[in-house]
């Protein structure tokens, strides 16, 4: 395992010092610039020009980039120049309140993905599975804006059983009967296209497993098709979803963006579209490499779960 620890490892920092360029390089081929969202549009190039300088944005793109790739390692972000205040502060509130939507949503995502694998694998008939199947295709095709907009008027408008919005009034810490009402709407239309997608994953490799020989000796056996699914397929089946979980979660991270703005949950989600409309750079860059850290972190995790229940996987590295 350290050997496979050791190859992986340096794949990681590759992907993220490339990320980190690419970020830094993307922001500003953006017409306009912090410096003419902060003057506003009728500021003189003096001033605009003046104002560059005390951004630092007029040395060169080499110095610009290491500057700020030394802060982020030293865990100095800087300053906001349009939202406001320490981007650190900024991101430790709302790393809180997105981690709690996140994983709220894969707790649905895998609920609802064990529910429909099992429900597919254990009673295969056809009506069971063109059901199944509906509900899976309609969960992955509705767009996320279309499913929290549908949720949002359904049970905070029209029925009035959930708040269609914010946060408690007293955070999240509060009460847990109330963080879950204020909760559940953004955590289902995040979970639920993803519990989809990963219930087709486990579905599929269910039904591989049920075609290998030592099912069909437990089945010559007399061992029942539930019990040979809970107790022998679904352990097999759970590496190589492991896999697909890890980019999951990923997928998830990009769907809070939308989630945040369309409930109006103060997460990195929501402070990212901030920072993208008011050209705030220092802002922006942070939360985007900050999210392709986490993505390639859960990544590298689940390969290395995966690598562990299988070693199959890190074996074959090794040759």
């Amino acid at each position: 395992m350290t050997g496979y620890l050791l190859r992986r490892i340096p794949t990681a920092v590759i992907v993220l010092v490339v990320a980190s360029l690419l970020i830094f390089a993307v922001l500003r081929l953006i017409p306009g610039g912090p410096e003419v969202a902060l003057a506003g549009p009728d500021a003189s190039p003096e001033a605009l020009a003046h104002l560059r300088h005390e951004l630092g944005l007029d040395r060169s793109f080499v110095t610009q980039y290491f500057t700020w790739l030394a802060g982020v390692v030293t865990l100095d972000f800087g300053q906001s120049y349009q939202v406001g205040g320490d981007i650190g502060d900024l991101i430790g509130y709302g790393l809180l309140n997105t981690i709690v939507l996140t994983l709220s949503a894969l707790v649905i995502a895998v609920v609802l993905a064990l529910a429909l694998s099992l429900a597919a694998t254990i009673f295969d008939n056809r009506y069971v599975n063109a059901l199944l199947t509906g509900v899976n295709a309609a969960a992955i095709a509705l767009p996320t804006f279309v499913v929290g907009t549908i949720l949002m008027f359904a049970f905070g408008v029209r029925l009035q059983w959930l708040p269609a919005g914010g946060i408690p009034p007293n955070g999240l810490g509060d009460s847990l009967s109330i963080t879950a009402q204020f909760l559940l709407l953004p955590a289902l239309t995040l979970g639920l296209p993803a519990g989809a997608m990963l219930a087709r994953f486990l579905t599929e490799a269910l039904r591989t497993e049920l075609r290998q020989p030592y099912v069909v000796t437990a089945r010559s056996l007399g061992v029942s098709r539930t019990a040979i699914v809970l107790k022998h397929a679904l352990r097999n089946a759970l590496p190589p979803t492991l896999t697909a979980l890890g980019l999951i979660v990923g997928a998830l991270l990009g769907g809070a963006v939308l989630v945040e703005a369309i409930f109006g949950w103060p997460g990195l989600g929501l402070l990212t579209q901030e920072g993208i409309f008011a050209r705030d750079y220092p802002l922006v860059q942070v939360l985007v490499l900050l999210s392709v850290t986490v993505f390639v972190v859960i990544q590298l995790l689940a390969d290395i779960l995966h690598a562990w229940l299988d070693p199959r996987i890190r074996l074959a590295g090794a040759s």
